[in-house]
């Protein structure tokens, strides 16, 4: 076991620096832009976290977890502390607080892969929309999340949570305007209910670049003008438009088959 890990620091004092910080970057939607680092909770994400091969800046315990904590939480942070119930509810964001947290460095890779399969994110502003596209993407094999200005941000709480462990096996950009998309060098593909053929007639091309837009507006339209495949999701039912996470799966899976 590490010195970390064999000596974590007790923490009482809900004044204490670390804290005030953990709590800022736990509680701010865009507090790690700032940080550098991020704040993921629970068995789920800090294990799906340390299958990526991640280290942990800083492990967070309460006091009656830690004794009980498996090596594989405890061993790879670079330091650990352990804090009583009351000041992890304070850290949390759940309604039912988790017992472990870490704080993890942001990617540092901020490049735009022009030939990666790739997601743009035109003003998607709901976190469980946005998170739930991420994990779309994940499971079916693209590799690059663009979020344009205006979407919801990336690494926020709430967007990592619904993610559900996805963001750590993306290459994940965040705040990025239309012309930074000149550099893709894959097809643009969009979803219009007014031109295009049914999603299930096409052969899509691959690799590829979906466009998924604002809750309410859609893609914009200069977006929208770049691309270079239109489709359609039929839906015999009746339904005015599918909510986007759910097209995103539609659309992603349909790609995957290609």
């Amino acid at each position: 076991m590490s010195t970390a890990a064999s000596q974590p620091a007790h923490i009482t004092s809900r004044e204490n620096p670390l804290l005030k910080e953990l709590r800022k970057v736990a509680q701010d939607n865009t507090a790690y832009r700032k940080a550098g680092r991020y704040w993921v909770e629970g068995d789920h994400l800090c294990s799906a976290a340390l299958a990526r091969g991640l280290k942990p800046s800083v492990a967070v315990f309460t006091e009656e977890y830690y004794p009980l904590a498996l090596a594989e939480y405890t061993q790879p942070a670079i330091k650990s502390i352990v804090i009583p119930n009351a000041l992890f509810r304070e850290l949390s964001g759940l309604e039912s607080p988790a017992s472990v947290g870490f704080v993890l460095d942001l990617p540092v890779d901020a490049a735009l892969q022009p030939l990666a399969p790739s997601v743009i994110l035109d003003r998607v502003q709901d976190a469980g929309n946005v998170g739930s596209i991420l994990r779309s993407a994940g499971a079916f094999g693209f590799k690059q999340v663009i979020a344009l200005k205006g979407t919801a941000a990336l690494w926020s709480p709430k967007v990592l949570r619904a993610g559900m462990g996805a963001h750590f096996g993306l290459h994940l950009l965040e705040g990025l305007g239309l012309d930074d998309l000149q550099d893709l060098q894959v097809p643009i593909v969009v979803t219009s209910s007014h031109q295009g053929d049914l999603i299930q007639n096409l052969k899509l091309p691959q690799p590829c670049a979906w466009a998924m837009g604002h809750e309410g507006q859609g893609v914009c339209p200069e977006l929208m003008a770049r691309a270079t495949v239109h489709v359609r999701i039929g839906q015999p039912g009746g339904e005015e438009s599918l909510n986007v996470a759910a097209a995103a799966a539609i659309c992603l899976h349909a790609s995957s088959l290609s």
